[in-house]
This record gives C-alpha cells, sequence and structure tokens, in this order.
C-alpha cells in the first residue's frame, strides 16, 4: 500500500514537471522574459534553494528563510514571491516525501488518514479559516507552539526514549486528522504546517520521526497542484523557480541523511528548536503586522478627515 501511494505521488509531480516544463517552454518559443528575471540572480536562487530546503528538511520551513532571503536582497518583486516560492519549492517537498515515505516506518493508516485531512484541509479548510484574523491565529498558535515545546521539553528530560508507537486508533487518531485538517487551512494564510504537525506527533506519543513522512506527504500533495494556478498565470519568476528547484533538491537528499542518521533523542531535540523557532516567527510576524495596521490607520485617519 505505501508503494501505491508513493506511485501516486511519483504520477502527481511527473503531471507537474510535464504542466511546467510545457509552459516554460511556450513562454521561450514566444519570446517573453519576465521581467523579475533581469533581477533573478541565478546563482544566488541556487544557494537559497539548497539552503532553504536544507533548512525544510529538517523540519524549519523554506517558506519563511525564502521569503526573508528575497526581501533582504530585493532579489524579485514582493507580489511574486508566493508564487515563486510555491513552484520553487514544489518538487523539492516531492522528494523529502518520496525518501521519507520511503525510509522511515509509520502506519500506513495513520500516514493516508492525515495526508487526507491536510488535503481538505488545504481545499475545503481554506474557505472556513479565510475570514479569520491572521494575527490572532499567529499569536494564538506562536504561543501554543510555545507552550507545546515546554511541554515536550520537560518529556525529554523525564523520559528521553519518548512515544515509540508508529502509528494512532481511536480518539488519537481522530485528534490528530481534525488538528492536521487545521494546520493545512492554516498553511493557505501563510502559517506553516510543519512545526505544528511534529508537535503533534510527540505528544500523540508517536515516534518522533514519524512525523517528517507525514507532514512532507501532506504538503508533496499540495503544493505540485497548488502552483498550477501561479504558472498559468504567470504569477511567478520562471528563472527563480528553476533556481530553487535546482538547488533545493541536493538540499533535500543531504538533510534527509542528517535526519534518518540522528538517534530519536537527537530529533526530539530539533523538534524543540524547531517549534521555538516557529513560534518566535509567528509572534514577531503577528507584532509587525500589527504595526503596520497601526500605522495605515494613522495614515488613513486625517485623509478621512
Amino acid at each position: 500500500m505505501k508503494i501505491a501511494l508513493l506511485i501516486a505521488l511519483a504520477v502527481l509531480c511527473a503531471g507537474f514537471i510535464i504542466v511546467w516544463v510545457s509552459y516554460l517552454l511556450r513562454g521561450r518559443r514566444a519570446g517573453t522574459k519576465d521581467a523579475a528575471d533581469t533581477t533573478a540572480n541565478f546563482p544566488i536562487q541556487l544557494g537559497v534553494g539548497f539552503f532553504a530546503n536544507f533548512m525544510d528538511t529538517l523540519g524549519v520551513g523554506s517558506f519563511a528563510i525564502t521569503s526573508s532571503i528575497y526581501k533582504l536582497l530585493n532579489l524579485i518583486p514582493d507580489d511574486l514571491i508566493p508564487g515563486t516560492m510555491n513552484v520553487g519549492h514544489a518538487l523539492p517537498t516531492v522528494a523529502e516525501a518520496l525518501i521519507f515515505v520511503a525510509v522511515i516506518d509509520v502506519e500506513f493508516k495513520t500516514l493516508v488518514a492525515m495526508i487526507v485531512a491536510a488535503v481538505l484541509g488545504a481545499w475545503l479548510g481554506a474557505g472556513i479559516v479565510c475570514g479569520w484574523p491572521k494575527r490572532r491565529i499567529q499569536i494564538g498558535l506562536g504561543l501554543a507552539l510555545a507552550a507545546a515545546a515546554v511541554l515536550m521539553f520537560s518529556q525529554i528530560i523525564r523520559n528521553p526514549s519518548g512515544g515509540l508507537a508508529l502509528g494512532l486508533s481511536g480518539p488519537k487518531l481522530w485528534i490528530a486528522v481534525a488538528a492536521n485538517f487545521m494546520f493545512a487551512a492554516f498553511q493557505q494564510l501563510g502559517v506553516g504546517l510543519y512545526a505544528p504537525c511534529m508537535i503533534l506527533i510527540g505528544l500523540l506519543g508517536m515516534n518522533i520521526k514519524a512525523a517528517f513522512p507525514i507532514m512532507m506527504g501532506s504538503c508533496a500533495f499540495l503544493m505540485p497542484v497548488g502552483s498550477m494556478r501561479f504558472i498559468r498565470g504567470n504569477r511567478y519568476s520562471p528563472k527563480a523557480a528553476v533556481g530553487l528547484t535546482l538547488g533545493g533538491i541536493p538540499g533535500v537528499l543531504i538533510a534527509a541523511y542528517i535526519v534518518k542518521s540522528l538517534p530519536v533523542l537527537y530529533v526530539k531535540w530539533l523538534v524543540v528548536f524547531v517549534v521555538l523557532y516557529t513560534s518566535i516567527m509567528l509572534l514577531r510576524s503577528a507584532a509587525k503586522e500589527t504595526v503596520e495596521a497601526d500605522r495605515a490607520a494613522k495614515a488613513s485617519g486625517p485623509a478621512a478627515q
């Protein structure tokens, strides 16, 4: 059954490659050149892709790293950053999923149930949360992750070996499915799925390494499909996206070897670090958006009068 899942993911990946390449060739034959490609330094894009996806494979989301570097170096216009990241990181994320689903043991029922929940959350759940205030979600999830990291830290101190289960059943499985549904819905608002999923797996008593095929499989089935709209609408930088992809896949392969070789205890410490980092970034983003909203309100005040 795991082989069937890998085949389905490979077919999805092949379809994405065919569509993307056909659009790239169509643009080349038409002689069109994206304005952003003049500033999208290809060697830098390779480096960004390698570093971001290396960290992504360790559990630190690639989107936050990539967007920060893009804004710092002003590599591409802000309005093209979401599409470029979705398209450029799609294939490295598929590579992550293929590796971890194949080599890390996790009960098939739990794996499929959580992946399906994530897909449904991305497509259906986004409509549920789209009207929610993004800053409140960032603050709430940021505080929850910080508390969960402290709880997991205490578990490591008390019981270093931790959970050994490779699957869930009964109420725990339903909790995991419902939570992954919401995590995927939050991802559509720019809130990453990796850190919440990692902490969920740990707190439910599973082997923490089982989080990697679950969270990466979830995103691998989402990103190629979600990237199609950016490709068809030409709402991305092709040169930058190709650079992210070509640099990202080697980064995934190297980081995957590190994760597979780490003892479970070290992976737990890695998860605590990732979750704390994500918590700080969420709270920082919420604070930044609050300041920007206050500035906009003050600026519009005199104009309104």
